[in-house]
Parts: C-alpha cells; sequence; structure tokens
C-alpha cells in the first residue's frame, strides 16, 4: 500500500505572549488553535487543546516574561506543559516558539557554586518533547548547543535597522554597552554603513543590576549614538553608557534592543535620561506600566512568521537574514 501523507501546520501560544502570536497567524493566514489553558485553586497550570494535532507539525508559541499577575516561572511551565500535551497528542514535530528565551543571561558560572540554568531549560524542554526550538536574540550565541536538536536563532535586527535608516542622519555612530556586544554592534554598523565605537564598563562586585561605566572608545563628538543591545531589564547598563556618550559630545542618544524586560525602575530611569528614544520590540507583553514617551515599539510578527513557514516547508532559516542571525 502506498499512501501521500499531507503535512498539516498548527499553531498555538500561551498566554504571555497572544497578541503577537495572533499578529503571527494573520499573517500566515492560519488559525491559531485554542490551549485552553487554566489554572486550578493552588495555582497548577493546565490545558487542553480544543483539536486534534494528531500526525501536525505543531508550533506552540510563548515568550517567558512576566505578564498581568504572573511571573515568568509562571510563562516558562505554561510553555512546557503545552509542549507536554502535544507530545501526549501524538503531535508528529513540536516546535517551541520563544520570541525570549527565559534564564539567557545564566549561560555559563560566572563563580563558583553557580547553575547554568540557561541550559537547564533547554533541558527542560527536551524532556518535554520539543523537536525544535525557534527563538529570537538570544544573550548569547553558544545556548543554540545546550538543547539537543535543531535551533534557530532569529534576530530583530531587520526591524530595527529599517527604522534607524529611516532617521536618515549621516553622522551615525554604533555603539556597543560593552565589550560583549561588540560583534553585534559591528553587524549593526555594516548593514547601516556607520562607524563603530565601544563604551566600557564594569559591574558592581556582588550587585547584579549595578553597572559603572568607564570610558567611550571611538569617536563620537557631534554624533548620533545608536546603542545596541539584546535587553534592557532595570536600565542600569544603557542609561550609564548614554551618560558617557553625552559627556563625551554626542548630539543624540537612541537606545535599541530585542526585548524590553522594563523591571523595577527601568521606566523611570529612561524617561529622565538623556535618551532621547528607546526602540524595542514585541517579543515581551508591554503593560500600561511600560509604555511612556520615548519608547517606540516594533513587530517582529513578520520575522516569525517567515521563519515557522521555512521550518514547516523545510526550507532555510538564515536566508531570512542573509546569514546575519548566526553569531
Amino acid at each position: 500500500m502506498e499512501q501521500v501523507t499531507k503535512k498539516k501546520l498548527a499553531l498555538l501560544t500561551g498566554r504571555s505572549c497572544q497578541e503577537l502570536a495572533q499578529d503571527v497567524a494573520d499573517l500566515m493566514g492560519e488559525e491559531l488553535g485554542h490551549a485552553n489553558v487554566s489554572e486550578f485553586a493552588n495555582g497548577e497550570i493546565h490545558c487542553r487543546f480544543s483539536e486534534s494535532i494528531r500526525g501536525a507539525d505543531v508550533f506552540i508559541m510563548n515568550t517567558h516574561s512576566a505578564w498581568e499577575e504572573n511571573s515568568i516561572n509562571d510563562a516558562l511551565m505554561e510553555h512546557l506543559v503545552m509542549v507536554d500535551a502535544a507530545t501526549r497528542a501524538s503531535a508528529k514535530r513540536i516546535t517551541a516558539v520563544i520570541p525570549c528565551y527565559g534564564y539567557a543571561r545564566q549561560d555559563r558560572k560566572a563563580a563558583g557554586r553557580e547553575p547554568i540554568t540557561a541550559k537547564l531549560v533547554a533541558n527542560m524542554f527536551k524532556s518535554a518533547g520539543a523537536d525544535r526550538i525557534v527563538s529570537v536574540d538570544l544573550h548569547s550565541g553558544q545556548i543554540q548547543g545546550f538543547f539537543d536538536g535543531p535551533v534557530d536563532h532569529l534576530t530583530a535586527m531587520p526591524v530595527l535597522v529599517d527604522y534607524l535608516r529611516s532617521i536618515g542622519d549621516e553622522d551615525l555612530v554604533v555603539v556597543s554597552p560593552d565589550a560583549g556586544r561588540v560583534k553585534v554592534a559591528e553587524r549593526y554598523a555594516n548593514q547601516l554603513g556607520a562607524s563603530l565605537a565601544i563604551v566600557h564598563k564594569r559591574r558592581v562586585a556582588g550587585k547584579k543590576n549595578e553597572v559603572v561605566a568607564k570610558d567611550v572608545v571611538g569617536d563620537v563628538d557631534g554624533k548620533v549614538c545608536v546603542i545596541i543591545d539584546d535587553m534592557i531589564d532595570t536600565g542600569g547598563t544603557i542609561v550609564a553608557a548614554a551618560e558617557q556618550l553625552a559627556e563625551k559630545g554626542a548630539r543624540s542618544v537612541i537606545a535599541a534592543t530585542t526585548h524590553a524586560v522594563l523591571s523595577g525602575p527601568a521606566v523611570d530611569r529612561l524617561k529622565n535620561s538623556v535618551i532621547e528614544k528607546v526602540i524595542v520590540t514585541d517579543t515581551l507583553p508591554l503593560g500600561p506600566e511600560k509604555q511612556f514617551d520615548k519608547l517606540v515599539v516594533l513587530s517582529v510578527a513578520d520575522i516569525i512568521a517567515r521563519a515557522i513557514d521555512a521550518v514547516f516547508r523545510d526550507t532555510t532559516v538564515s536566508e531570512i537574514f542573509g546569514g546575519n542571525n548566526l553569531s
């Protein structure tokens, strides 16, 4: 007997990125499946897919972030529960689509007796039944090797570069906020035809979110400086770098980053800083408390939709970015 099988795509989402997932579904012309995620009285997470996904190529999207009254740990556990449900529902292939990968900053041991939690997260997704991971702008490239399966590392660079080009200023300088982001900043500089500068910084010993910017390497006098980073958490790094650039004569300072975590004092810091614009993407939910006048939010829905389509059709993902998604 010979049978020609037809591939079926199923797109599902958790609760932390419903708007982004709906935008992705609309761009792909697909229906967003209903996961029916709920919680028991004690906080345990439960889901049950409304439609059969037996034999389907399933893409389960959830961003690892706090939202409303829920924590990043709720988002992560919810994602794992949904992957496990798909495994037990006989999905043919399961791809975990993670716009912002949780615990990505814990990617190495910086001191004794510390965990490498980014690897633990990868292990959990593999154990739950994920065959593949799709994520946007991982904190470091080596996280791709933590998962025992294919990882498609997307980048928001095309979206951010298009916006920065629209500024139309010839005196543009791309600034790396520290030595670790120089490669990424250099790729942005090449795309924009801009020069490159680096802010030398050090972290305060024993304090996770305190940063001291020390000096600037490169000519920023009279220039429009664009600080490129993967995320803004408390805003300490970006604001310290911006102050150094202003002291060195920068005409204006713009921050461009993929993940707008905006924890604790971040919004107030950014509001009161010398930064003129804070350009971010929608990989994370941005509630009313995180909105402010300087904030510009761009969408990565098209990038994620194209990547999902490429994975489903078994074509190359890196061609979407011309190879610039590889760290």
